[in-house]
């Protein structure tokens, strides 16, 4: 659910809000910076909620991996946005949000591209989808470069590289939705000497299981409450089932589970007489999703194309993902795939039963749950706690003169908060994640520190002035 989405015309849904997980839950990256990494992020950060301070060394636009110290080990993510769906607007529509948007010209032939079969075979529609392969190309030069640059830099032979993306295809039926072209995505790893060039792996694998795969990669022991497993190294762990959910997109509520193998697909829609297409507004730009509506409105729409304009749903589906990859085939009702369905189908409820603890649970709860009486919490100010012969470290202090070589510990009253401080005098310093006390030796210090955890409001700035003579 986009927890920072709102609406002038939905003033009763309970955005905007960001989610609060568990205390005890990092980032990440805020793991691996903890055990020495460099990490940056360069630049989307749709994580619903506000990205920590601690989280990365450096986050935006100009955020590289070689601004790290010499010899660093680093973890470096880059998002290419040009491949979002909205790249597949009319130019009219992108106006809206980018005032000196100009349309280039197509370089895809639109008369060759091939469209899945429940979606309309139109000139607008081809359009759309060659301008989506125009943008994927241009993606493959901007993965070019990157690699390039690790060339360049000496890092080639010993860098791990994945490329994904982070949901399927941005079409009607794809994106926002459990069928797999919603959910299943490129996964391309290169790793020299360890993954053989151009080798194809069947294993399931979901988007979960990139972050204990990148700590077990880099050797760092994965946390217990983790929920993914990881796929690659010396101790894979190999999944039978794959899961998806869809809920609240946007404006538009719904709830569907979903369990896959590696060959067949259970849905469960909860709301089965809920319509398939829904008011979610973002949705409505994209040129496919207009001529659906167009075709409808003119009685057009034959066959498997209808499929989405139906205003009921099946309460359950099963697809046979290899001989009908389009998943319009549902086998729920046919008994030659009862055991199946039966299978899949307490695969699903054993898996909700453990992980989907919201899942029943209206939006509104889990917001008050969160931030109570709908006012987000903030994170309790820093305190500088010195420590030396003379000072045992029963109080907090904001300045000191010391004799002695002194540890500076840091300390949040807030449960699983942690703290980012800095030395720095600029204005936008680099924040250093803070994992133990701070030796203070000959000299002046001055230390600024924030407190922070995920969902929570940062906290004031603490400011602290020390010398040891």
């Amino acid at each position: 659910m986009r927890t920072a989405h709102t609406n002038v015309h939905t003033p009763e849904l309970p955005t905007p809000y960001y989610a609060v997980p568990p205390a005890h839950v990092k980032t990440i990256s805020e793991i691996m910076r903890a055990n020495g990494y460099y990490c940056t992020n360069n630049a989307k950060t749709d994580y619903q909620f506000q990205p920590p301070l601690t989280a990365w060394d450096e986050n935006g636009k100009e955020a590289h991996f070689r601004k790290r110290e010499d010899g660093q080990p680093f973890f470096a993510v880059f998002n290419y946005d040009a491949t979002h769906e909205s790249g597949m607007w009319p130019a009219e529509f992108m106006r809206q949000f980018m005032p000196n948007y100009e349309e280039r010209p197509l370089i895809t032939n639109p008369d060759q591209v091939e469209l899945p079969p429940y979606l309309p075979n139109t000139p607008k529609s081809r359009a759309a989808l060659a301008r989506h392969y125009d943008n994927l190309a241009n993606a493959d030069e901007y993965v070019g470069r990157i690699l390039q640059q690790l060339e360049e830099d000496g890092l080639s032979d010993n860098t791990i590289v994945m490329l994904w993306s982070d949901h399927g295809e941005g079409l009607p039926r794809a994106k926002r939705w459990t069928y797999d072209a919603g959910i299943r995505v490129p996964l391309i790893v290169k790793w020299p000497e360890k993954v053989e060039k151009g080798q194809i792996s069947e294993q399931l694998v979901s988007m979960i299981d990139l972050g204990p795969t990148v700590l077990a990669l880099a050797g760092i022991p994965v946390p217990q409450h983790i929920q993914g497993q990881s796929f690659m190294g010396e101790h894979v762990e190999k999944r039978d089932y794959v899961f998806a959910t869809r809920d609240r997109y946007d404006e538009a509520y719904d709830k569907v589970r979903a369990v896959r193998d590696t060959q067949f697909k259970y849905i469960r829609n909860d709301y089965p007489d809920q319509p398939y297409l829904q008011w979610i507004p973002f949705s409505h730009f994209h040129p496919i999703c207009q001529e659906l509506w167009r075709l409808q409105l003119a009685g057009e729409l034959e066959g498997d194309k209808q499929v989405l304009m139906q205003n009921k749903r099946p309460p359950e589906e099963l697809y046979d993902c290899l001989n009908d990859p389009h998943e319009l085939n549902n086998l729920a009702d046919d008994p030659s795939y009862r055991t199946v369905r039966t299978r899949l189908r307490k695969e699903l409820d054993d898996w909700c039963g453990k992980y989907d603890v919201w899942g029943d649970i209206p939006e509104t709860q889990m917001v008050a749950a969160m931030w109570p009486s709908g006012i987000q919490p903030q994170t309790a100010k820093p305190l500088f706690i010195p420590i030396n012969s003379q000072l045992p470290g029963k109080d907090a202090m904001d300045e000191g003169t010391f004799k002695e070589a002194t540890a500076l510990m840091l300390y949040s009253a807030t449960q699983g908060a942690s703290i980012a401080y800095t030395t720095d005098g600029d204005l936008n310093p680099r924040w250093q994640l803070y994992t133990g006390p701070i030796i203070l030796t000959a000299g002046h210090a001055h230390i600024r520190a924030i407190a922070v955890r995920i969902g929570y409001k940062d906290s004031e700035v603490a400011e602290a002035s020390f010398v040891v003579e």
